[in-house]
């Protein structure tokens, strides 16, 4: 039984050292883990009964018992044997699907800072136990059903429990625990999100045991259908009632023909089997999953599928400058100080503040931990005056509160004893700090120098800070920043990532526009733009404050040449977006604060940063950066382009194989030819020929020219830039050799069905070559770059020679061992589909060219 104290002592004891990881373990095998029951999922068995739900298998099934009833055992066996091949392979790609999907899912789960063995470590949220001392900070989600035992200025959003949207006031409370109460002041619940301040916590209740999850039948959700997967979805619906019609009008005109009712049937049936493309949705998930999680290892993490379509469609990428266009690794190179009285002998006051105003703290190896900016303040003040003058300053003037930054005021305040009076030390902008100076005496030179320096592309902290007889109310406190008295500057630099420059360039070749959103001054905002490539001659540098006073109309006319933002809060990010998404722009957006989520959420693509982002911001967004940097996300465009071209690729292949089929079947009664092919062998090639190769397309390499050519309009359909008109005059060429091969190898006397049926294999397999491109030519591509597939045609190949000479398939499939003449004329007519796909990229290639040379006007 898990005992928790309920003594002041004891909490303040357990507050200091927290859980052994023995007992926390202990705890954890006893309560099990901090996470929400799930709907049950369905077993592997059950995953595969599923594949045979499907209206037009169930025909298909139907149609081979009833040639058992008249006899056709061999028929009714195959069949059903080539139906469980098809639902093993359906079963493999849905698997294989959710298994990925799980793997990202654990990937994007939460962390918590807690206390333990008395240090301070992060522990994956489902290993906390009641009992667990946590910090709890801002823009974090809360992980348990806590008690607040320290904090300073905490606010909740408690809007996913309660549907209140107005931020609540939490306050601490030690002296015993109290179970937890939704209308509780002193209560944090899972699920909620920590939107200011800073605490300390008790764990009360995990998992199914705390308030949310109460109620957390009411929240499961399935993933949903991706934008792709709807669109394919409703053509398959579309084509499934055309195809329907096509089986009846075979069906008629074989009746009228004297053709034997039965087999009539089994053809309708096995065509529309074979035509519609059941397949695709299976495809289309599996492709985007697995690209997900190829994403996820090249530090691009996809929290929402359909995140992996739309990065094809972004022409705006607005980027934080801070730790994703530069290293975040922030150092001083100057300083000045104001000479006035120093607030405590010995010391200059800048040096005070640089010393106490930060969340700076001596880890037990004695290594700093905290911040880059506030490290970069305290790794130079100890240069300077040695780490025991630091400690010293640490312990001489003890932190008795707070006002922490926030993105409007661009302000921190902390709150020091001096005696028996209290230290108020301020630091920010520079013109946030001389808003609020005492005496306005040295402004114009503060100005030059501020302004100086960040031309040279420094970020400029200012500090100030007054002395108070007491310490008022905290109702009071955000009245302190007031009448304050300069200190002084510091001047830092954060240099860009080596590799930026290079990633900005290729966003500018790819159609997309990169957009700098900081909150460093104008100038050094646009130094940095300017050094890595975003800022250009011509391009705008716009202020928060120029933004603020801007109309939405004077804004829209101007925002697709801002390529700077500067001092900008929270929500003129989200009015960022809004404008340009009026432009018909799509907009990829980073952000890593509370404030950031209402930004990420409405763009096209919101990217949180995974280091220094906070949960809430990573819950709103559909791509979390690993690594914090912009190059990752160009990598993740670039990787979505090619998901997305595979998935055309592999739509162009099935669709047009299909259509082949259809044009075959149908046009061969007009011709006064007879049923060219048995139902068993649309099967097959819809199993085998059509299938398999579809599949290893998903792993063919980006095209050369992929982030050289603009951004895809997300409106455009699948069936764009000449994929439709693809489909429909290579089927029509595909049906129209294998019916001149029918008509030929009947006149000669051949073995024509056994023919026609090779012909049509061969002709797939030399498509599927071709489509791997839509422009490049395959010796120029390589012919073994994807080796899956090089696999796939060579196994297809293998089991389409078996089928044709050894006597048990042959019996099986009612085919024919091929002589050698005949056999040669099957191959060199199953080329030339290839040879006119690689002739038709030799077309575009030269309209091309002729364009670029000869550009209209």
């Amino acid at each position: 039984m898990i005992s928790l104290p309920n003594s002041k002592s004891e909490l303040e004891a357990l507050i200091s050292t927290g859980l052994t990881e023995t007992e926390a373990k202990r705890r954890l095998e006893e309560v099990g883990p901090n996470t929400l029951k799930e709907k049950k999922k369905k077993t592997p068995f059950q995953l595969f009964l599923d594949q045979f739900k499907d209206f037009m298998i169930t025909i298909l099934i139907s149609a081979s018992l009833i040639a058992g009833i008249i006899g056709e055992w061999s028929d009714t066996i195959i069949i059903l044997v080539i139906v469980i091949l098809n639902a093993i392979m359906g079963f493999i790609q849905e698997y294989r699907a959710e298994k990925a999907l799980e793997a990202l899912k654990k990937m994007s789960e939460t962390h918590t800072r807690v206390i333990r063995d008395g240090k301070t470590q992060i522990t994956h949220s489902s290993e906390l136990v009641p009992g667990d001392i946590i910090i709890c900070e801002a823009g974090n989600m809360i992980p348990a059903d806590i008690q607040l035992l320290e904090g300073t200025a905490v606010k909740m959003d408690e809007s996913s429990l309660t549907g209140e949207s107005v931020p609540v006031d939490k306050k601490a409370f030690i002296e015993k625990l109290e179970s937890p109460d939704i209308n509780s002041e002193q209560h944090l619940f899972k699920g909620t999100f920590q939107t200011n301040g800073r605490g300390v916590g008790i764990v009360l209740k995990t998992g199914m045991e705390t308030q949310f999850g109460k109620i957390a039948d009411l929240l499961q959700e399935g993933s949903p259908e991706t934008p792709l997967q709807v669109r394919m979805k409703k053509f398959g619906k579309t084509i499934s009632l055309l195809i329907l019609l096509i089986c009846l009008i075979i069906f008629g005109l074989g009746i009228l023909r004297g053709e034997e009712p039965l087999q009539l049937l089994m053809i309708s049936v096995s065509l529309a089997v074979a035509a519609i493309p059941e397949a695709l949705p299976a495809l289309i998930t599996i492709a985007l999953s697995l690209g997900a999680a190829r994403m996820a290892k090249k530090e691009a993490l996809i929290r929402k599928l359909p995140a992996v379509e739309s990065l094809g469609s972004i022409t705006f990428i607005c980027t934080d400058k801070t730790g994703t266009l530069t290293k975040n690794q922030m150092t001083v190179v100057r300083h000045f100080s104001e000479e006035n009285e120093s607030v405590y002998p010995g010391y200059d006051n800048l040096h005070l503040a640089l010393a106490l105003n930060n969340d700076v703290k001596v880890g037990k190896d004695g290594k700093l931990l905290g911040e880059a900016t506030e490290l970069a303040l305290t790794q130079h003040l100890i240069k300077e005056l040695g780490e025991s003058s630091y400690l010293e300053i640490l312990k001489t003037f003890p932190r008795i509160g707070e006002v922490p930054f926030d993105s409007d005021r661009k302000l921190m305040s902390t709150f020091h004893q001096i005696g028996d009076q209290v230290l108020v030390i301020c630091k920010g902008a520079t013109e946030s700090i001389l808003d609020i100076l005492k005496e306005k005496k040295n402004v114009q030179k503060i100005k030059k120098d501020s302004q100086e320096w960040a031309e040279a592309g420094e970020r400029v902290l200012a500090f100030a800070g007054k002395v108070l007889d007491q310490l008022p109310p905290k109702s009071e406190w955000d009245k302190i920043e007031s009448d304050l008295t300069f200190w002084g500057l510091i001047g830092m630099i954060d240099p860009p990532r080596e590799e930026v420059k290079e990633a900005i360039q290729e966003c500018k070749t790819a159609g997309i526009q990169p957009v700098m959103i900081t909150g460093d001054h104008p100038a050094t905002a646009k130094t940095i733009a300017k050094e890595v490539g975003i800022f250009e001659e011509g391009d705008l540098v716009v202020s928060g404050s120029e933004l603020r006073e801007m109309t939405d109309e004077d804004f829209a006319k101007k925002v697709e040449k801002i390529t700077v933002y500067a001092r900008v809060s929270p929500d003129q990010k989200l009015r960022i977006v809004r404008i340009l998404q009026q432009q018909n722009q799509f907009v990829a957006m980073t952000g890593d604060g509370v404030n950031d989520a209402p930004s990420l959420r409405a763009s096209t693509i919101g990217i949180a940063m995974g280091g220094t982002g906070t949960d809430v911001s990573k819950e709103a967004a559909h791509m979390i950066l690993l690594d914090d940097n912009f190059a990752t996300i160009v990598r993740a465009i670039r990787e979505g382009r090619r998901i997305f071209d595979n998935i055309r690729k592999f739509i162009k292949y099935i669709m047009t194989c299909n259509g082949a089929e259809i044009w075959t079947i149908t046009m061969a009664p007009f011709l006064g030819l007879p049923i060219p092919l048995l139902p068993i062998h649309i099967l097959w090639i819809n199993l085998v020929t059509d299938g398999i190769p579809a599949l290893a397309l998903a792993k063919e390499k980006a095209e050369k020219n992929i982030m050289q050519r603009p951004p895809r309009p997300p409106q455009q359909s699948l069936f764009a830039d000449g994929l439709g008109l693809h489909i429909l005059w290579v089927g029509i060429l595909m049906a129209g050799i294998t019916l001149f091969t029918q008509y030929w190898a009947i006149r000669q006397g051949w073995h024509w069905q056994t023919m026609v049926f090779t012909v049509l294999a061969f002709s797939q397999l030399g498509h599927v070559m071709a489509v791997r491109s839509d422009r490049s030519p395959l010796f120029k591509l390589g012919i073994f770059t994807n080796t899956p597939l090089i696999l796939s045609i060579i196994g297809t190949l293998i089991l389409q020679i078996l089928i044709i000479y050894l006597p048990f398939f042959n019996r099986v499939f009612h085919t024919e061992a091929l002589n050698l003449p005949e056999l040669i004329f099957s191959v060199g007519m199953g080329l030339v589909v290839f040879h006119a796909v690689e002739f038709e990229k030799w077309i575009k290639n030269i309209r091309k060219k002729k364009n670029q040379t000869n550009p209209t006007h």
